[in-house]
């Protein structure tokens, strides 16, 4: 589960860290954080602080563990669509052999739109799950293609170049077909009104009643069924393609294979070495038993420095939620950082006792939480290139409740995103008071950190279903994303200002949970609509999340003037008049939102959503757009990859360099040369 991302995402990238203040040294400042801006999106790039004190075998390890991650990269593009490779290696033959015009405005647009496709793994934006416009004509296109090198275009599928363009014209010019990634209009049929690539030829109903059959309502250990395959219909019959060697993406899982066993040679210990083995198996095989198996054992691992999250993991671009998307973070752990997550997790139990939600909800045993901060080495798939700031996995309930879980801070991914947009002027032009602003700039960045601890570790891990009830993607089904973002939001906000952080020392005052009260609501009310086109619904579970806890909040203590929207010399802002009132509201919303989900009540989780969630204020929405366009900041944050270059001697790998590469373009060209191991189309 991403806080973003749960993926991503991602609690609200760009604007969320808006609000942090920069931690300066002289080789922070040196270092180039922001490389590129585009469209939406700014490319930043991270450092790995702490590398240099890995042993050699270490980072050997974190060396073959990164070239995994990137050999399935490609897997994510074709998850979200299954043209996505066909476009995206029609354009790189395009930027690696074009003869023209280099310098013109439509040269200009179609690079941005393939720069725009690299950052979404796909045609559809990232958030909006919209077909994004190329910006440039269809006559440019042509001409784009019959000035390039013809051999290396993708012709596999196709007799000539001609038949290629026929085939790619509506797909990418034609903003009707195949117009949104993921649907979650429930009036719908939410597969056939999505372009995903998870099913083919299957309806929603078809779907539901497939998987539905498989499950034994008795299993307290239940298999996450359909989580890695693709179901299709072949001779009327439904069928699952499963994610394996020898099975779909056979081409690059072989790959991911061959540098998982490179892996395990240097694992740091008997036990890694058992949860690398578990999950080579289960790609060999596709057995969903072994994912279980290889989950329960990674969760136990708390001694190893050198982590990985590789997989089928989050199921945010299903709109059933069975499938899940590949991907990968490689990772080391910051031992000093981690204090202070460590604190949280030990007092999980306490957190839950003193929860607000009913009794009968509560879990009695909260089983391990492990909790650290980690520091990035390399990000791939659906956490590329925007990954999340928090991760608590695994997914799977039952693990969680039986064998705990892990969750993680990316301790040097938000201090990028800190110094990528420091200085940016978005707190004195939202913040409503000079109190509110230095607040934020005093207690910005340990607010954010404590929110998305509180969020991972106690929010996600927090709560239980009832006996007989199903998972929340079977009773809450489009909504249960949303829900359970919302739900582990509450458990955050509700305890940032609560008198045991500072008890346990992670904070010094109240006043940081009040910075966070603040942010709260005025992203979740106002500031995120700046990631939304402006005429859209939101569609972004996250966004729906934010949105329904600052809405509702403002509804439920309106008669009370708790929370009030007010204007100033034209402009809006949201301002809370009564913190501690604001705090019992959000303990009513947490019990309300473990109820909808431990009774698996579908109703109230759709008016819950559809009522606070989806719709937009327009006007609001305007102002905001046009606030925001004065900053000249970027709603979208995103990453280049470090480069891991092993030093050798002979064929022995002796050491791992870190290099830190400027151009987002020539390593993505890169990628695409190194790592493209899939057919075109799958």
């Amino acid at each position: 589960m991403k806080i973003f991302s749960k993926y991503l995402l991602l609690i609200m990238i760009g604007l969320f860290i808006m609000n942090c203040a920069p931690k300066e040294t002289k080789k922070q400042d040196e270092f180039k954080w922001v490389v590129d801006e585009f469209a939406d999106i700014r490319i930043q790039r991270y450092q790995i602080p702490g590398f240099d004190e890995l042993t050699p075998r270490q980072k050997e390890l974190v060396y073959y563990l990164s070239q995994s991650a990137l050999a399935g990269r490609d897997i994510i593009y074709d998850q979200n669509y299954k043209y996505n490779l066909l476009v995206k290696r029609t354009l790189e033959n395009i930027v690696d052999s074009y003869s023209g015009d280099r310098t013109s405005e439509d040269w200009n647009n179609f690079k941005i739109y393939l720069k725009r496709i690299w950052f979404s793994s796909g045609i559809h934006h990232h958030y909006s799950a919209i077909k994004m416009d190329p910006g440039f004509s269809y006559d440019y296109f042509e001409e784009l293609i019959a000035n390039s090198n013809q051999e290396n275009f993708p012709l596999k599928d196709f007799k000539t170049v001609d038949e290629l363009k026929t085939k790619l014209k509506p797909i990418i010019f034609d903003p009707d077909v195949d117009r949104l990634r993921v649907s979650l209009d429930s009036e719908s049929d939410l597969l056939t009104n999505s372009a995903m690539n998870y099913y083919e030829g299957v309806t929603q109903k078809e779907a539901e009643k497939f998987y539905k059959d498989m499950v034994d309502p008795n299993d307290k250990t239940p298999i996450s069924y359909g989580l890695n395959s693709k179901l299709v219909k072949e001779n009327g019959k439904l069928k699952e393609q499963v994610y394996k060697v020898s099975g779909m993406y056979s081409e690059a899982i072989e790959e991911v294979v061959y540098w998982l066993e490179k892996a395990i040679e240097v694992a740091e210990n008997d036990k890694q070495k058992e949860i690398l083995s578990l999950l080579v198996e289960y790609y060999q095989t596709g057995d969903l038993k072994l994912w279980d198996a290889y989950n329960i054992a990674w969760v136990k691992d708390t001694e190893s420095a050198v982590d990985a999250v590789n997989g089928f993991v989050e199921n945010y671009g299903d709109p059933l939620s069975y499938k899940s998307a590949f991907e990968s973070l490689v990772s080391f752990k910051d031992f000093e950082a981690t204090k202070r997550i460590a604190a949280i997790s030990d007092q999980a139990q306490w957190f839950e006792d003193n929860s607000t939600i009913m009794d009968e909800h509560k879990k009695a045993n909260v089983k391990g939480i492990s909790a650290k901060v980690i520091t990035i080495a390399a990000l791939s798939g659906d956490a590329f290139p925007y990954p999340p700031i928090g991760i608590n996995l695994p997914n799977a309930t039952w693990i969680r409740k039986d064998h705990g879980s892990k969750s993680v801070n990316l301790g040097n991914i938000v201090q990028s995103y800190n110094m990528g947009t420091a200085g940016s002027g978005f707190l004195e032009e939202f913040c409503y008071s000079q109190e509110e602003i230095d607040r934020a700039k005093k207690y910005g960045n340990l607010g954010n950190d404590l929110h998305t601890d509180l969020h991972e570790v106690i929010g996600h891990a927090s709560g239980q279903i009832n006996p007989g009830v199903g998972t929340p993607n079977e009773t809450l089904k489009n909504y249960a994303s949303a829900i359970e973002e919302t739900r582990a939001d509450l458990v955050a906000v509700y305890y940032l200002l609560d008198p045991k952080l500072i008890e346990i020392g992670v904070m010094p005052s109240l006043e940081v949970g009040k910075t966070e009260y603040d942010r709260n609501i005025r992203n979740g009310y106002m500031t995120q609509l700046a990631r939304v086109e402006l005429g859209d619904d939101i569609a972004q579970a996250h966004m729906r999340n934010r949105q329904i806890i600052s809405k509702w909040a403002i509804e439920m203590g309106k008669e009370e003037k708790i929370v009030e929207v007010v204007k100033r010399d034209g402009k809006t802002f949201t301002v809370i008049n009564d913190y501690e009132k604001l705090r019992e509201i959000f303990g009513q919303q947490l019990k309300e939102v473990q109820r909808i989900t431990s009774e698996g009540d579908f109703e109230a989780a759709k008016n819950l959503v559809e009522t606070y969630g989806v719709k937009v204020n327009q006007e609001l929405h305007k102002e905001v757009l046009e606030r925001y366009a004065k900053l000249n900041i970027k709603p979208y944050g995103g990453f280049m990859n470090p480069k891991l270059v092993p030093v050798m001697e002979g064929e022995k790998i002796v050491d791992v360099k870190v290099e830190y590469p400027m151009d987002y373009t020539v390593q993505m060209m890169r990628y695409a040369k190194e790592y493209s191991y899939l057919p075109t189309i799958n």
